[in-house]
């Protein structure tokens, strides 16, 4: 059997243009020994070593895995005995071939067309970009100065050369502007209207909006249509939040007020993408969480909390054998409240699907629309 290699993942790309890119751009060379491979076919989790074992290394590399290279920000060495996932943050990787050839197809550059990259990671989508554009096309922006030494270390290996800028990506990169594409390897809750600004009318940006924070997202794909950026979802995702818009746990002070719910939360955990969505247009700033529990009789719990500097927090807990639902709410809102009446909103609907739903960002903010752009559901 011929050993894993670049055309394991050319077949991933779609279309020839960049199949030619991933097999001219060996993966390995973004990879280091020893690293944690989580793998899109749904097989567990594990720790590769080159040194120790490098045939099942190349394995992993070769297949369809997000590859895991840091954690707590470069604070703590990654390794087998100090990653805890769950309590222990990820925080650069190499993603899956999948998701990044997704990323890129919805791209779609042109052979000429200059590119900003946010998020730098390991250099391996900024030398696809660069392989099939040109090293003086492709500007990639990393906050973490050794994240980017190490991907500039990784390009020379591959002869590439694009312009790597370690500066904080929110703000783009202004001296390259203005640009045809702009590709986003890292979550965004709030599009940074910077990355619009410095694009020409008619250029586009991709990324995996990631309205829930860490708990995944939506790949969007938007189109500068002058002071405006509009376009649609494409499907889910789940990648490492902009390092400027993590949000971290914080307490809530106030009173708990209990009550009980009228919807059965089983239907909010369920009604997917397309009522997540909904959600986040009608709330646009609040996170929802809402998950069956699989292990048990399909208990769920579900939480509402609004963004900081919010004050209002709120979660229901559902045991289906007793047919009851209890509800904490706590601060001004009640926001468990509000996310019922957005659900059944959705249903009165029809349910729309993502298909329907799309983003638009201008220079006051972002908002989700319906079926087309000046039907936003922010009520605005």
């Amino acid at each position: 059997m011929a050993s894993p290699g670049p055309d394991d993942l050319a077949v991933l790309a779609r279309s020839p243009e960049w199949a030619a890119a991933f097999r001219e751009v060996p993966r390995e060379y973004f990879i280091p020994d020893v690293a944690e491979a989580s793998f899109m076919t749904g097989e567990p989790s594990r720790w590769i070593d080159r040194r120790a074992d490098p045939d099942d290394w190349r394995a992993a590399v070769y297949a369809d895995s997000t590859i895991l290279t840091q954690i707590d920000d470069g604070n703590t060495p990654l390794t087998e005995e100090t990653y805890r996932p769950g309590l222990t943050l990820p925080s650069s990787s190499n993603s899956a071939p999948s998701l990044v050839a997704r990323l890129l197809h919805l791209l779609d550059p042109y052979p000429g067309d200059r590119v900003l990259e946010i998020g730098t990671g390991t250099g391996w989508t900024a030398a696809l970009l660069a392989a099939r554009l040109g090293d003086g096309n492709v500007t990639t922006v990393e906050i973490d100065p050794a994240v980017a030494e190490s991907a500039a270390q990784n390009l020379k290996r591959v002869d590439l050369a694009p312009n790597v800028i370690v500066a904080d990506g929110t703000g783009g990169w202004p001296d390259g502007a203005p640009y045809d594409r702009v590709h986003v390897t890292c979550g965004v809750a709030s599009i940074p209207y910077a990355w619009v600004a410095q694009t020409r009318p008619g250029g586009v940006l991709v990324m995996p909006w990631m309205h829930e924070g860490r708990g995944g997202g939506h790949t969007v794909a938007l189109t500068v249509t002058g002071e405006e950026a509009v376009g649609r979802f494409h499907g889910l995702n789940a990648y490492m939040m902009l390092r400027g818009q993590r949000e971290p746990m914080r307490s809530i002070d106030g009173e708990d007020r209990e009550s009980t719910g009228t919807v059965d939360p089983r239907r909010i955990a369920r009604g997917g993408p397309g009522l997540t969505l909904a959600l986040a247009g009608l709330l646009p700033n609040v996170r929802i969480f809402a998950e069956e529990d699989a292990r048990t009789d399909g208990s769920v719990r579900g939480v509402a909390r609004e963004r900081a500097p919010g004050e209002s927090w709120a979660r229901v807990d559902y045991w289906p054998a007793e047919h009851r639902s209890e509800v904490v709410q706590t601060g001004p809102r009640n926001l468990w409240d509000e996310v019922e009446a957005g659900y059944l909103t959705w249903l009165r609907w029809g349910a729309p699907s993502e298909e329907r739903f799309g983003l638009a960002v201008t220079p006051d903010g972002q908002y989700v629309w319906l079926d087309r752009p000046d039907n936003r559901l922010d009520g605005e």
